[in-house]
């Protein structure tokens, strides 16, 4: 299932294009791309929840959260995110690239993933997902992306 978000993340970045419009063309392309139904079908769910994470009527992330607090996480997400991972988020938080509320959908949308545990470049996949889809977000989504490809090579002393 992650490999589909990240082909169709890259691939609407990186063409602009609508394909987010039809989701059965969007189907189509992707069991030509060799994706399977059962994981296209959790792709686009996960997709979908995460655009529902912001218009929730019940408890929206984006609203009523508080622009300070310290995030404990649970056994499961722990598992999920090493300690590696849950820093490299208390480090977007405090260079303002997270808040509290994306924080959440971030932490959200990574368990929601298949995988028993998620590598920190995958996590930053994820952000960079949810900060794409957050209107107001797109400075810090530019910020993150650069942190993404942009990277050095070699050991910084």
């Amino acid at each position: 299932m992650f490999d589909i978000l990240l082909y169709l993340f890259e691939n609407i970045v990186n063409d602009s294009s609508e394909i987010w419009i039809d989701d059965d063309e969007l189907s189509k392309e992707l069991k030509r791309a060799g994706f399977h139904d059962d994981d296209i079908y959790k792709a686009l769910m996960w997709l979908e929840d995460l655009s529902d994470l912001q218009s929730n009527d019940i408890v929206p992330f984006i609203a009523g959260q508080t622009s300070v607090s310290t995030r404990v996480y649970t056994l499961e997400e722990s598992i999920k995110l090493d300690t590696q991972s849950q820093g490299f988020l208390l480090f977007l938080e405090q260079v303002n690239l997270l808040d509290v509320a994306t924080r959440e959908m971030v932490i959200d949308r990574v368990m929601e993933l298949e995988e028993n545990q998620i590598l920190l470049e995958d996590l930053k996949w994820v952000v960079l997902m949810v900060l794409f889809n957050v209107p107001g977000k797109e400075s810090a989504f530019e910020q993150m992306e650069n942190l993404v490809f942009d990277e050095p090579d070699g050991t910084l002393h």
